[in-house]
């Protein structure tokens, strides 16, 4: 889909900043900080103030366009969605499930930003055990 397509059916206002942006974050197949996006439209030659990339992430954001992950140092990432698989939380008293994406997204993105590796599957179980908050707080009783 064009990506000024793409913004009309996500009700948005099409505007350079966010085709640009949007272009970025559809080319990199890794997550990127405003300031990467920043430096990129710079070397690119397009000027687009850091704080409307901050704006226009935002806005992706709450649109469910793009995931934000918070990386280790504190610094936030931004990737275009993608279709995730997803895990089953099981409380261990009552049995309720509960199903959560799967978390491996921002291990993915430290292990990235940190060491440059780009990790191509995990193995990790699909049923989560715990105790759900209700049984934790009837057990305080």
């Amino acid at each position: 889909m064009e990506l000024k397509e793409f913004l009309r059916t996500n009700e948005m206002k099409i505007t350079k900043a966010r085709v640009e942006i949007l272009n970025i974050l559809k080319t990199y197949e890794f997550s990127l900080s405003a300031e990467k996006i920043y430096q990129i439209l710079k070397k690119n030659n397009i000027n687009i103030n850091l704080s409307t990339i901050y704006r226009t992430l935002e806005l992706f954001e709450e649109k469910k366009i793009v995931d934000k992950i918070v990386l280790e140092d504190g610094v936030f990432s931004y990737r275009l969605k993608k279709k995730t698989h997803m895990h089953l939380l099981q409380c261990d008293i009552c049995h309720k499930k509960v199903e959560i994406p799967c978390p491996m997204t921002q291990i993915e993105e430290m292990v990235q930003s940190k060491t440059g590796f780009t990790l191509m599957e995990h193995n990790i179980d699909i049923v989560l055990k715990g105790v759900c908050k209700e049984c934790k707080n009837n057990k305080k009783k």
